[in-house]
C-alpha cells in the first residue's frame, strides 16, 4: 500500500461538493516511521467542499486499532468512531497556521490524506489503555474511591485525627 493511495487530486477538481471512499489495514501504519499504531483496519469517509479560496475537508473514521492494556499488558481491539475536519487556504506557500487550517500553495496539484488519517487515529487513543474485560472493574474503583472520601456522621477515632495531621505535612 503506497502512500499515492491516499492522494486526492484538487487541481483538476470543479468547485463543489465530492466524496471520497478509502479504506486501510495494517500495511497503512508502516507508512510512518516510528508508528505507535502498527495494528489496525478501518474505513474513511472524505467530504471534500472546494472554492475558489479553500477547501474543507471532512473526515469520517469508523476503525479498529490495536492498543496494549496498560494493565495487563494483553492486546486488544478498540473501536474508533471519529469526525473531524480540516480547512485548507489557498496561498503562496506551505504553512499549518492551527491544527485545523493548512495554508498551501494555489498551484497545489494533490492532497495526501493518509497523514490527516493518521494523526486523527493517534490522538484517538486514550491516555490509560485498559482491556474491555477490565472497564466495569475501572468504574467500581472510582465509585469506590469517591465514597471513600464523602464524611459520614460517625464519630471519629481521636487516633485518626492524629495520624492525618502527619500525612498532611
Amino acid at each position: 500500500m503506497g502512500k499515492g493511495v491516499f492522494d486526492i487530486d484538487i487541481y483538476k477538481l470543479a468547485d463543489g461538493i465530492h466524496e471520497f471512499d478509502f479504506d486501510f489495514d495494517s500495511r497503512f501504519f508502516d507508512l510512518f516511521e516510528d508508528s505507535i499504531i502498527e495494528q489496525g483496519a478501518g474505513d474513511i469517509k472524505v467530504i471534500l467542499d472546494k472554492t475558489a479560496s479553500m477547501i474543507t475537508l471532512t473526515f469520517t473514521l469508523d476503525a479498529e486499532i490495536e492498543l496494549v492494556c496498560d494493565r495487563s499488558l494483553d492486546s486488544f481491539m478498540y473501536p474508533v468512531q471519529e469526525s473531524r475536519e480540516v480547512r485548507l487556504k489557498y496561498g503562496d506557500h506551505w504553512e499549518e497556521l492551527n491544527d485545523d487550517l493548512i495554508l498551501i500553495p494555489v498551484n497545489t496539484q494533490k492532497v495526501d490524506v493518509a497523514q490527516f488519517v493518521y494523526e486523527f487515529l493517534t490522538l484517538a487513543i486514550p491516555m490509560k489503555k485498559l482491556h474491555p474485560r477490565y472497564q466495569d472493574e475501572e468504574e467500581f474503583i472510582s465509585t469506590d474511591e469517591s465514597i471513600s472520601d464523602q464524611s459520614s456522621d460517625e464519630p471519629i477515632d481521636p487516633r485518626w485525627n492524629e495520624l492525618k495531621k502527619l500525612k498532611k505535612n
